[in-house]
């Protein structure tokens, strides 16, 4: 399915603007600067499908992407950047959580936490939407390349146990790096199961 077309469909800046409900959709979500592009595109084999930015907190719409006509990733706002201004940031946190409530056809979020950080109260935050909309989500750990190999047992340890007890949380953390492309074909497979089957496209 990932070596398949990919293709962005539109950006939407409010609730009227966003594609009918008719399909699988998995989001993104993660804090600015977390790495959401850079797997996107990982995960796609595509080098700027999801556009990458060095200022963190660019994305600024809900941005979705047609997966083989199987299923759409949204790719969200990043939350939790200090330098956006107060009105701006409250706008795309209200679009996000608009979303993440209402959107029917949306079948997991994939909740990016940098693997050398762990969970932080932002990513709390999110997560605490995501159970009261009951929706579910999956932590996916980035950058664990910049770990080493003990690290990284420890941070998906410590992160598993943080989650043992939150009922929209999938059980199976992802941990990846996009730039060593570790644990994409997991994450893959795990994406792959939400995805209306190929014989019904």
């Amino acid at each position: 399915m990932f070596a398949q077309n990919v293709t962005f469909i539109k950006g939407a800046v409010g609730m009227d603007g966003l594609p009918p409900a008719d399909m699988p959709e998995i989001a993104f979500a993660g804090r600015s600067n977390v790495g959401k592009s850079s797997l996107i595109n990982a995960l796609t084999n595509r080098k700027d499908l999801a556009r990458a930015s060095g200022e963190p907190g660019r994305t600024r719409e809900l941005n979705f992407f047609d997966l083989a006509g199987r299923i759409r990733i949204v790719d969200l706002p990043g939350y939790g950047f200090a330098k956006a201004p107060k009105d701006v940031a409250a706008r795309w946190m209200a679009l996000t959580r608009d979303y993440l409530r209402g959107r029917v056809n949306l079948k997991r979020v994939i909740l990016l936490i940098d693997g050398r950080h762990g969970i932080k109260p932002a990513d709390e935050a999110i997560m605490k939407v995501l159970t009261e909309a009951a929706v579910s989500y999956q932590i996916t750990l980035t950058k664990l390349d910049k770990l080493k190999p003990a690290e990284r047992e420890a941070m998906i340890a410590a992160t598993q146990g943080q989650i043992a007890k939150k009922v929209a949380a999938y059980p199976v953390i992802a941990a990846t790096s996009s730039s060593k492309r570790l644990g994409l074909d997991a994450l893959r497979a795990d994406i792959a199961d939400l995805a209306i089957p190929e014989q019904e496209t």
